[in-house]
């Protein structure tokens, strides 16, 4: 028995030797060895599995440096390499020979679309342990396996053609953002010297870069000595810094295209601006549509729509043979970014902007019937024309420790509304029955509280009457205690519904993201000294200009708030908020803010050149109970007659400005805007 199994286990190893016949592996296993390796890009590995003579001819640099550089450069993912296994007949064969060649098929994406070719793969034996004469099978390698049309020595190139960025359109088409003639600084590598590396840090500090950035730009695979490497453009006013630069040895320039931003600051936080995207932005970007020295959207609409407004660049991978001869391997056509026509009109937002003369504020105008924006205004603003290619750090700390901060965005913030609340509080008793326009409320006084649980806080109204006070009295001297008490009648439950129908507390429904209005900063209104507060637009209640314009479209739209649009492509005339006053009683809305202009708050502007309608507000902003603080004043008006623009501006700071700017200011835009379309007409 013992005899029989040794002579199996001895059959079995002579079988296995003969089998191998001391080869480690066949031609088959050996290159699906090389094409899983090629396939995760491990030029390493691929290098190991190179005949001896490969080796020699190509040493490292010229395989695995090579492998990775163009790889890189050209942006090579999902490298898929098939064959057909040799048969039994054809490794019987090579198993003679000591030799065999096995055609293969190679697809891959690149920064130029998918490239496919077919080459051979010639595989030889070698020794691999002499002492126990043991085989294996090695790869004949040369540069075709790259690419078939470089196996003769030619070389790879490309050439990238950026696209055009988007252009940014008011609704008259009129430029918001467009491609102007910039300068852009680069370098001529051989020119750089032999101070080199101190020239790159010279124009590194200049530009606000780092050298590893421009290192970075100079070791692209398309660069040539000879060649201009475009580092940053900037704007062509800028002439003391490009003359700077191009005292730099190995520096030059030339004139490109650019962005520009001709509204200014006007338009500065809505359009936003592009600059150079960083080292961490470009992690996190598409590594296939963005590189170093890209640009992209910062901020406001540039940055909203970077996406569309990019584009794709187009790519050509070729080889050149000599020096004209070239054969395009793969080929990508540039694919220029998408225009942006929005409902802006530039000359209105420019108008309401000087309106400020550098105070600050917000302001937002829409179509009351359309819902259309017509200006988005956020003042005082920055210069965008200089944060594109590199602000100095004097100027951005000037900006960033101005007072007055014009870096925030005013018109996507939320302030206290101040008694431009009223109407909505008005609107809200009215609907749910507890508000009766015609009832007059008898009003002892400037001040009310409503019992003890007030403690000693009471409501102070600017003006007394001995007369009862109804609505239209109330909206026309702006009277604090009549909304207090109609708030205290209705009582929070019932008011906060009404808020919420207005949209307050909700998501705002708007392109651009603006920053939702709050009934409190629970959301709620748990305690009936607060409620007072709210319904005359103190307390923590908070709306954004654009949230106040268009929650005024329901007194112009018998009842319905309108849903704002900034696209031009957007449908218009859609309805938000359905019904949050009935079509009946808009009437006593509409009467009173007539008369706010005609007899109240507003009679400065009474003699305006156009009827106004609307309603003042002040907010103030306390430091503390006992001690006054900043008043921030509002306007909310429109023409009364046509009633197709309604404004909402808001001025920081008046307590020390001429009394009623902002309704002045409201009334010579209205005038304006009236002269605008009566031209048209």
């Amino acid at each position: 028995m013992k005899r029989a199994l040794l002579i199996f286990v001895l059959l079995a190893i002579a079988m296995m030797s003969a089998c191998s016949d001391n080869n480690i592996s066949s031609p088959n296993d050996r290159f699906d060895e090389y094409v899983s390796a090629w396939e995760k890009q491990q030029f390493d590995k691929m290098y190991a599995m190179l005949t001896s003579e490969s080796k020699s001819t190509y040493p490292t640099e010229q395989f695995i440096d090579r492998y990775q550089k163009i790889y890189q450069d050209l942006q090579i993912t999902d490298p898929k390499i098939t064959f057909k296994k040799l048969g039994k007949k054809d490794l019987k064969k090579a198993k003679k020979d000591g030799k065999i060649t096995i055609p293969f098929q190679v697809e891959l994406n690149s920064v130029a679309g998918p490239i496919t070719f077919n080459y051979n793969a010639s595989f030889i034996q070698e020794v691999v342990d002499k002492e126990k004469s043991k085989k294996d099978w090695f790869l004949k390698w040369d540069p075709g396996f790259i690419f078939p049309d470089i196996k003769d020595g030619s070389e790879i190139g490309l050439e990238i053609v950026e696209p055009a960025r988007g252009e940014i359109l008011d609704r008259n088409k009129m430029p918001l953002a467009l491609n102007g003639i910039m300068v852009e600084i680069g370098i001529i590598p051989k020119n750089l010297g032999p101070h080199a590396e101190e020239n790159k840090q010279r124009l590194a500090n200049l530009l606000n870069m780092s050298v590893e950035m421009i290192d970075k730009l100079l070791d692209q695979n398309w660069v040539q000595p000879e060649y201009f490497v475009p580092i940053k453009k900037v704007s062509v006013e800028n002439e003391a810094l490009i003359n700077q630069a191009l005292m730099i040895e190995g520096v030059t320039k030339r004139d490109v295209t650019g962005r520009i931003y001709p509204g200014g600051k006007a338009t500065a936080h809505l359009v936003g601006y592009i600059s150079q995207a960083t080292r961490e932005e470009l992690e996190k970007l598409d590594k296939s549509r963005y590189r170093p020295g890209d640009m992209i959207g910062k901020s406001g609409l540039e940055k909203l729509f970077e996406d569309r407004l990019k584009g794709e660049r187009g790519a050509k991978i070729f080889v050149k043979k000599g020096e004209t001869e070239k054969k395009v391997i793969a080929e990508k056509p540039v694919k220029d970014g998408e225009n942006i026509s929005i409902t802006i009109d530039i000359n209105l937002q420019e108008r309401i902007y000087n309106s400020y003369n550098g105070a600050a504020g917000t302001a937002a105008a829409i179509h009351p019937k359309t819902g259309e924006t017509l200006a988005l205004v956020s003042s005082p603003a920055y210069d965008p024309n200089e944060m594109v290619y590199g602000i100095s750090q004097e100027k951005w700390d000037a900006l960033q420790n101005d007072p007055n901060k014009p870096l925030l965005n005013r018109f996507a913030a939320t302030y206290a509304p101040g008694s431009v609340i009223k109407p909505i509080t008005a609107a809200i008793g009215i609907k749910n029955g507890t508000l009766k326009p015609e009832e007059g409320l008898t009003i002892n006084g400037q001040t009310w509280s409503n019992g003890k649980g007030w403690g000693d806080y009471k409501v102070r109204r600017v003006s007394t009457t001995n007369a009862p006070v109804d609505l239209d009295d109330a909206l026309v001297r702006s009277d604090n205690i009549y909304f207090a008490m109609q708030a205290v009648r209705m009582g929070s439950k019932a008011y906060v519904k009404g808020l919420k129908e207005f949209g307050v507390g909700e998501k705002f429904p708007y392109t651009y993201p603006i920053q939702d209005s709050t009934i409190s900063t629970s959301g709620d209104i748990d305690h009936e000294v607060l409620l007072a507060n709210t319904s005359y637009g103190q307390g923590e209640i908070e709306f954004s200009s654009l949230h106040l314009a268009t929650a005024y479209s329901a007194f112009l739209n018998e009842g319905d708030i309108i849903q704002p649009t900034l696209l031009l492509s957007e449908e218009t005339g859609q309805v938000w908020k359905e019904n949050v006053l009935a079509k009946e009683d808009v009437k006593f809305i509409q009467d009173g803010l007539r008369h706010v202009v005609t007899k109240g708050t507003a009679r400065a502007i009474n003699n305006a050149k156009v009827d106004i309608s609307g309603k003042t507000g002040t907010a103030e902003l306390k430091v503390s109970a006992d001690q006054k603080g900043d008043e921030n004043s509002w306007f909310i008006g429109y023409p009364t007659k046509s009633q197709d623009f309604i404004i909402a501006m808001m001025m920081e700071k008046t307590q020390t400005k001429e009394r009623g700017i902002v309704t002045k200011n409201v009334a010579e835009i209205i005038e304006y805007v009236n002269k605008k379309i009566k031209s048209h007409e």
